[in-house]
This record gives structure tokens, C-alpha cells and sequence, in this order.
């Protein structure tokens, strides 16, 4: 079998559903950029999980697929509430277990460059509870160009997220010390009215409820993701002076599976701003029914931009970190966005 083979279209007809467009609409008023972002990652979610189910079904009808983590997504233009959007997907890489589905989102299907391009690692599974384990899958046959470079892009990836966080862990350069010193001297003036990063946090708790099961005794991935965002929007909301549109999901990472009867606890933190965006950083922790067991969940890294009612970016107050790990966050977020503008460059 082919990538090719593994092809799915899907539409959401939000030109000629009222119903569909209200229920994706972030506000009941004709304004640019008015979708709500959370729940068409849920959707994005939802399509790259039946798409690699569709594929470990083929060789073990008792398998099922988990979401490992969700790749760089960027957002190259606002969407359209009132036109339709297309999701366009694909197997793009199978590993010994695991597999990247990639995900084409647009609103013209002749344009050159996409609204946002998505990339789901998903794993394969068998069994229930603590008898689940790893699925091993059959791999692809790469025949085309386009198949043959759609794979050595997803080994990339990997190699690239897993050389980023080793870079991520070394200690601040002599330019980069002196901006987190700037940083922290600022706070010292008599004038000085600053956010600081250790008071821009907000929580959220939820509990898990039958109705939100995917797999057996787990939690549809999608719906963690959205509720993430949301809140991360929100906070955006009450610190950006305009408006804050959503261009980036740097990196969500899925480290433990959430069970039915889990309490989560959501924790946001403005963790770095440019001149017109901000990064907001959400971790979630899963506490078990029982009490028993505590654990980190999801990382959810997303990034905004103020804008004006023309979407015209706008300033944003910059956050000063306090803390050692403060420091460590922003300096982190700092050096994602070098990357990030360096590789739109090379691209360019």
C-alpha cells in the first residue's frame, strides 16, 4: 500500500451550513478571522486518528490508535467563517509502531500555499489498561517523488524536534544571558509596571465524564486539545490590548493517557512575548478517580498575535520572568521563535 492509498478528503461546508458555521463561529458577529481554532484542531485530531485506525485496521481489527504528540502547525492566513474549508489527509510515515499523518487545510484548493499544514504522530496499540501495549504496523511502499520526499520530511521532523530539545537544554549564550539580565534589571526601576511572568497564570479543572470516551476507558485526544486552547485563548484575551489571533501551535505532547473519572487540572502561563505576540505555555496534569495517581498529561505550547479590526498587528506588553524556571521558559520560547523565523527565511 501506498501514502497515496491512505488519501482522505473531508469538507466543512460553513458556506451553506448555518448550523455547522454558528457551532465553529468564536463570536455571533460578521468580523475577519471569527473561527474558533480549538474546536477545528478537535476536528483536525479526529481526522488524523480515523485515518491511521483505518490503516492499523487493515492488518489488526482489534487495534486502535492514540495521538503521541501534534507537530508545528502554522497559520499562514486567517480563515473564512463563511467559506467552506477543506482538510485533506494522509499518511505520510510509518515507523515500527507509530506513524505521521499529514494534514492539508485549505479554503481555495487551487492555491499555491495552504491555510495551515498539520502534522499528527499517532501510535499504534493493543489491549486494555495496563495489558495495552505497543502494535507493531506494516510499512508503506514509497513510489513517488512527492511519497519518497513526504517521508524523509517526516524523519526530518523527528530528527529536527529531537535536536531542538537538546539545544533547548543548553545553558544561555553571552547574548542571550544578557537579555534575560536586561530582563530582570528592568524590574528594579521605581517606574517600572511590567507583567510579570510568575502572575500571568490561570487554571482550569475539569473532570472526565463517560461521554467524552474514545477508546475503551480513555479520552478523545481532540477534546483535551481544544480545551487547552481555549483557555489559553482567554488568557490572551485578558492581557492582549486588541485582539488575539491564533498563528501558532508550536508543540502539543501527549505523555500519559486520561481515563474516564480523571480530574484535570489546566495550567496557563504567558511564558514569552515579542512585539506583537505572545506564547502561552498549558500543562495538564491528570489526578485518577481513586486519588492513586498524579502525573503530567499534555504540553500544549500556543502562540497569538494582537491585531487590530483590519487583523493590522498591534504591540503587546512585554512579561518579565522572575523565577529560574521562568527564565527557562522564556529563554526556551525565545529560541523556538529564532528557529521558527529562521526556517520561514529558508523557506523564503
Amino acid at each position: 500500500m501506498r501514502p497515496l492509498d491512505t488519501s482522505i478528503e473531508r469538507t466543512l461546508p460553513f458556506s451553506s451550513n448555518k448550523k455547522l458555521r454558528k457551532k465553529f463561529m468564536i463570536i455571533d458577529k460578521d468580523i475577519p478571522g471569527n473561527i474558533r481554532w480549538g474546536r477545528l484542531l478537535e476536528e483536525l485530531d479526529k481526522l488524523a486518528e480515523d485515518i491511521a485506525l483505518d490503516y492499523v485496521h487493515q492488518f489488526d481489527p482489534e487495534g486502535r490508535v492514540v495521538t503521541a504528540a501534534v507537530d508545528d502547525i502554522a497559520l499562514h492566513t486567517p480563515a473564512d467563517i463563511t467559506r467552506d474549508v477543506y482538510l485533506r489527509a494522509r499518511i505520510n510515515y510509518v515507523g515500527r509502531t507509530s506513524m505521521e499523518v499529514g494534514i492539508r487545510v485549505d479554503q481555495d484548493k487551487e492555491a499555491e500555499h495552504s491555510l495551515a499544514a498539520c502534522y499528527f504522530t499517532m501510535v499504534a496499540r493493543k489491549g486494555e489498561g495496563d495489558e495495552a501495549e505497543s502494535l507493531p504496523i506494516q510499512s508503506l511502499d514509497y513510489e513517488s517523488e512527492i511519497e519518497k520526499r513526504r517521508y524523509n520530511d517526516a524523519i526530518e521532523r523527528r530528527q529536527k524536534y529531537q535536536e531542538q530539545i537538546n539545544a533547548l537544554e543548553e545553558p544561555p549564550s553571552k547574548e542571550e544571558f544578557e537579555m534575560l539580565r536586561e530582563l530582570h534589571n528592568a524590574q528594579e526601576a521605581e517606574d517600572f509596571n511590567g507583567l510579570l511572568a510568575g502572575k500571568q497564570i490561570r487554571n482550569s479543572v475539569e473532570r472526565m465524564y463517560p461521554d467524552l470516551e474514545n477508546v475503551p476507558h480513555k479520552i478523545f485526544g481532540g477534546y483535551v486539545i481544544r480545551r487547552a486552547y481555549e483557555l489559553a485563548l482567554i488568557q490572551a484575551e485578558e492581557i492582549m490590548p486588541d485582539r488575539p489571533i491564533f498563528v501558532r501551535v508550536n508543540r502539543i505532547n501527549f505523555l500519559q493517557p486520561i481515563r474516564i473519572g480523571d480530574k484535570l487540572d489546566f495550567t496557563s502561563r504567558v511564558v514569552y512575548t515579542g512585539d506583537t505576540s505572545m506564547t502561552l505555555e498549558i500543562d495538564i496534569e491528570r489526578t485518577s478517580m481513586d486519588k492513586v495517581t498524579k502525573a503530567l498529561s499534555n504540553t500544549c505550547v500556543f502562540t497569538f498575535v494582537n491585531v487590530d479590526e483590519d487583523l493590522n498587528p498591534k504591540p503587546v506588553p512585554d512579561v518579565y520572568p522572575t523565577t529560574y524556571a521562568e527564565d527557562e521558559r522564556y529563554l526556551k520560547a525565545h529560541r523556538r521563535r529564532i528557529e521558527h523565523h529562521q526556517t520561514e527565511h529558508q523557506k523564503s
